[in-house]
This record gives C-alpha cells, structure tokens and sequence, in this order.
C-alpha cells in the first residue's frame, strides 16, 4: 500500500486531464475527496488494528525506499484529514467548475508530495517530494492571481529556494562521509564521524532549511504573508499540513534517525520552539486580520512541537507528534471557519465584526471548540499533548522552558478570547442582520474537525499507550 499511497494521487491528476475525459471535470472533486477519504479509512483502520499490514505489491517494480512507521501514519492521517477539509471548503468557494478542478489537480499534486515526504527513507527522494509540495503551494497561494496572492507567493518561493540551497548542500556534505543516501546508511556512516567538522556544517545547513520550511522564528516572515493571501481552501491546506510536513515531520526525522537529539542540538531546538512560541503569541495578540492571527497562532503553535522535540525523551518526542497532529486539526478547523466568516460578511477585518454567533450558530460553536484545544483547555486533544510536552520538558531539565510553554498558553487564550469577543460573542454589529449560516459543504468539514478534535481528546488515553508512546520510545532511542 505505501507505494499506493504515491502513485494513485499522481495518476489521478494524470487521467483527469486526458483530452477525452473532460467531461469528468466537473465531477473531479468527488474522485479527490474520495480518494483523500480512502487514505484516512486505510490508515485509520491499520492504526486501529483491522488492517493486519501493509503489503506493498510494487515494491519489486518501483524502489523509492519507502517506510511505513507509526509516525509515518500519523502524518498520513493528518495529510488525509486536512486534504479532505480543502476540497470541501474549495467547492463551497470556487464556483467555476474550471477553476475547481484546476484547485484539485494541484491539491493532488501537494499529496503526492506530501505523502512522499512522509514515507521515504532517502535523503535524495525525500529533497525531490519536499520541492513537489512545494511548487504546488507556490502556485496554490497565488491561485487567485490577484496582487496579494502573487506577493504572498513570491516571498514564499524566495525564502524556499534559500531553505532548498541549504537542504541540498546539507545532502551533499553527507554524502561525502556516507556511502549511500538512504536514512539508515548515512546514520550508519555518521556514527563513526559524528563529530567532524562537515558533518555538523550538514546538520546546521538541514535545521536551517527545514526551521524555513516549518516558519520558526527568526525565518518566519513569509509564513503570514502566504497563509493571509492565498485563497480560503489553499490556507486551510498550507496551514493544516502542508508547512508541518515539509519542515516539522521532517525536522522530526533528520533529528532522529540520521543525527544525533542530545546535547546543543536539543537545546538549539528548545530555544527556538520557546522563542517561536512567545514572539508568535505576541505577534497575534496586535492582528486585526482573522487571518493573520490565525497564521501567528500557527508560529507560536508550531513552537510548542520544537519544544518537545528538543527535550529528546521519549514523553516529549510523543508530545510533538501529537501536537503535530491536534495542530493540523484545529488549525485547519479555524482556517474553515475563516472561510465561513469571510464569505458571510466580505472581510477579515474582526473590528468590523461582533456578536455573528447568533447568526453563524455552527461556525460559533465549532471555532470556540478550535480555540478551547490550541488554548489547551481540558478535554480537548490540545490539552493533552501541551501538558505531555511541559511534563517532558520538567522531568528533562529544562524548567525555563516548561514555565515558558504554561504562560504561552494563557496568551493563547488571551487573543483567541479577544477573537471570540470581537468576532462571535456580544451585541450583533450594525450592518450584520443579514447576513447567514455558511453553506454545508463548509459546515461538513468544520464540524467532522470539531468532532474529532473532541474525540481525540476524549479517548486520549488508548491513543498515548497504542499510538503515541510507542513512536516515542522509538525515536528516543
């Protein structure tokens, strides 16, 4: 199956745009949202134990190194779930079928990418299936082709072409001390060389690359540009997953199944997780733009899973892993909702907004459940893996660090609840009798989000010891 998992988004797009099938146009967004939700029901019911394993039949026939892990179908998961909330939302917004399917040809080709990422086990392929994600998003941000969207994308693909200058001088350098360039290879050659000069120049030239690609703090600046400008389903996709895989999923890997997490490389990545979180929190609280906030939100989110990731203990890596999945949920929920706000009223602007929750009722209720589980308010899925991650930074030493990640959390809530007030809650602003409900191919994915943001939360405890703290005795060692 993992090779499936490759080829059949890649044929899909492929067969869609044969000149004798344009009839098929119009109903490509069921063919991709079909597929999107094979890939979660596949993987979902392997997790679960219902799928005994994987059998990939072309393997003999296509050798791409693949690997199918835990953290492998958590990711999977993610990229189906999120893939599937952009196509719904794209149909709800893009109301030429033209249009549509050219959206769906990309977003095929953005999980074709993504997917590869998270299955390969090769540095070379791995490089080749981050610049596939990558130039679909470049084009995804600048779909609309209006003056924002083109800046937005401009920016990202300056600030991704100095990531791909350090991802590929990163592979270079390690492939003179490795004879081959799969994971296990050059982990291999580089526990008798650990120390030597090109290696740790390799190390530093991958964590730069990726902490772009991720949008950490200080090489965040694209990221809100890109995230405010590009078309509402396009946001949903790059902030779900599309910057988690490509920088943070693989950020994940490199760390710890090529290089070495102890000593100044897990510090490195506290502080910057710690800073990222702060400066992203900071950041938010001043937007006026839904939006930017939101994209702010996902700087200071994304700081919480280096935070974890940069303890190496087996409790922290499945803190990361599991923020990295409520992340993608509610970030893409918020997006969602995003899009539902802004298609009723016409603006992102919150000052103009107030009380459209009596309007808006599931938009309302959904977007408070987003924002109760990025606040890591109790029940919900982000409670649970932001007190993993203090818990694990405590128990490791870094106390700084875990005070540091409590009292982001209270800013968290402080400007989400200042959306809430501003956006949902209070008086109906002046203006806004008219407006209504958005439409249910929005409210699907909003609500299937919310539901199982609640789930997750609810049966954390079978997930922590089935799914999450076996991948995090695994990379830990």
């Amino acid at each position: 199956m993992p090779t499936l998992l490759i080829i059949v988004p890649l044929a899909l797009m492929l067969v869609l745009n044969l000149p004798f099938l344009r009839a098929a146009r119009r109903v490509s967004f069921w063919f991709c949202a079909i597929l999107a939700l094979v890939q979660v029901a596949a993987v979902a019911a392997h997790m679960g134990g219902l799928i005994p394993g994987y059998e990939d039949l072309f393997d003999r026939y296509i050798n791409l190194t693949l690997t199918m892990s835990g953290l492998s179908e958590v990711v999977l998961l993610s990229i189906g779930i999120v893939v599937t909330a952009s196509l719904f939302t794209a149909r709800a917004v893009i109301e030429n079928h033209e249009e549509r399917f050219k959206f769906g040809n990309l977003v095929m080709l953005a999980m074709v990418g993504l997917n590869g990422t998270a299955l390969l086990a090769d540095l070379i392929s791995l490089y080749v299936f981050i610049e596939i994600t990558a130039v679909s998003s470049f084009i995804l941000i600048a779909f609309n082709r209006d003056a924002d969207g083109l800046e937005g994308s401009f920016k990202y693909i300056i600030l991704s072409a100095v990531a791909t200058a350090g991802l590929l001088s990163a592979i270079a350098l390690l492939m003179m001390v490795s004879q081959g360039t799969s994971y296990a290879a050059v982990r291999e050659a580089l526990g008798a060389s650990s120390n030597s000069f090109y290696v740790k120049l390799a190390m530093g030239f991958f964590m730069c690359g990726l902490f772009i690609k991720g949008g950490i703090v200080p090489f965040h600046w694209w990221l809100p540009d890109a995230y405010a400008s590009a078309p509402a389903p396009a946001s949903v996709l790059l902030a779900g997953i599309v910057t988690k895989v490509s920088g943070i999923y693989t950020l994940i890997i490199v760390t710890t199944s090529i290089f070495r997490l102890d000593g100044a490389v897990g510090e490195i990545i506290v502080v910057l997780g710690a800073v990222s979180a702060i400066a992203g929190a900071l950041l938010a609280l001043g937007q006026r733009d839904m939006k930017r906030m939101l994209a702010y939100s996902s700087v200071s989110q994304v700081g919480y899973i280096l935070l974890g990731l940069g303890t190496g203990s087996a409790l922290g890596i499945a803190g990361a892993v599991f923020h990295f999945f409520n992340h993608a949920i509610f970030k893409s929920l918020l997006f969602v909702n995003a899009t539902a706000v802004e298609g009723s009223l016409g603006t992102r602007d919150m000052d103009r907004m107030g009380g459209i929750a009596s309007k808006m009722p599931v938009t309302g209720a959904t977007s408070l459940i987003g924002f109760f589980s990025a606040a890591g308010i109790p029940p919900l899925a982000g409670f649970w893996s932001k007190i993993m991650i203090i818990i694990a930074l405590w128990q490791t030493g870094y106390t700084a660090a875990a005070v540091i990640a409590a009292l982001v959390g209270v800013l968290t809530l402080a400007y989400f609840l200042s959306m809430q007030r501003r956006v949902f809650f209070g008086k109906l602003r002046e203006g806004l009798g008219g407006i209504r409900e958005a439409r249910l191919s929005v409210l699907v994915p909003a609500v299937s989000l919310a539901l199982i943001t609640i789930a997750a939360g609810l049966f954390f405890k079978p997930i922590y010891t089935m799914v999450l703290m076996p991948i995090g005795e695994m990379l830990a060692k």
